[in-house]
């Protein structure tokens, strides 16, 4: 069952995903970078989604199983979709836009079909186990790719202040993740992957609405400083 914490945390995590779309509109930048505004969209959607099942046919239903873990895949598959968009950002300039789209959906295509691979014989592959590890697998891929980006970042010198912090906040969130799931087959009852899903569910939000609110499109970081981290 869900403690009163659980609640506290979802209720404020939705209000800061709200929030983040909130910011976006405000700095006129919801199209600009509407893939992760779609995220948050399909976040707050999810979460309003899930309550009312919740409400309805309790913690421990199957309705409210099947619908958690599609739900946390799709928002997994949109947050996936973000990343691309600040791939395209980054390589808009070298006319690699429609590559990276390519490259994506052949990027989530092999993803969803190992992830049938690894549950075909799985009574449940249909219902909940195929979700969650098209969840997983591609919170793993989400973060060998944010460190893939960084790395390019640095390379092309990308200045663009706005562009870097959406690009290190998913990193930070990717790899928290990836690194709970790793713990949960370590160690099943640690409490890490509890505190990394309230955490994290906060973290983005956070940064990428302070983002949204307090970094102006034409502010720019020094060259050295983006490539400071190479040497």
């Amino acid at each position: 069952m869900l403690s009163p914490l659980d609640y506290c945390l979802w209720i404020l995590t939705s209000l800061l995903e709200l929030g983040v779309l909130l910011c976006a509109l405000r700095a006129r930048s919801f199209l600009r970078y509407f893939p992760l505004s779609l995220y948050m969209l399909v976040a707050v959607l999810s979460d309003v989604s899930r309550f009312a099942i919740l409400m309805r046919y309790g913690f421990t239903s199957v309705n409210y199983l099947y619908f958690y873990y599609y739900s946390d895949a799709i928002l997994t598959i949109c947050l996936f979709v973000a990343l691309m968009g600040l791939y395209s950002h980054v390589f808009k300039e070298m006319g690699a836009t429609l590559y990276v789209r390519i490259g994506a959906v052949a990027v989530l295509v092999l993803t969803a079909a190992v992830c049938f691979a690894m549950v075909r014989h799985s009574q449940n592959r249909l219902a909940t186990r195929f979700a969650a590890e098209l969840s997983q697998n591609l919170h793993f891929v989400g973060a060998i790719l944010t460190y893939l980006l960084w790395t390019a970042v640095r390379k092309l010198r990308e200045t663009r202040t706005q562009l870097i912090q959406f690009i290190l906040a998913l990193g930070v969130y990717f790899t928290a993740f990836a690194a709970s799931y790793a713990m949960a087959v370590l160690y099943p009852n640690s409490p890490y992957s509890w505190f990394t899903t309230g955490a994290m569910g906060l973290w983005l939000p956070l940064a990428w609405g302070y983002t949204f609110l307090k970094v102006p499109e034409s502010a720019r970081l020094q060259t050295a400083r983006v490539t400071a981290g190479a040497r």
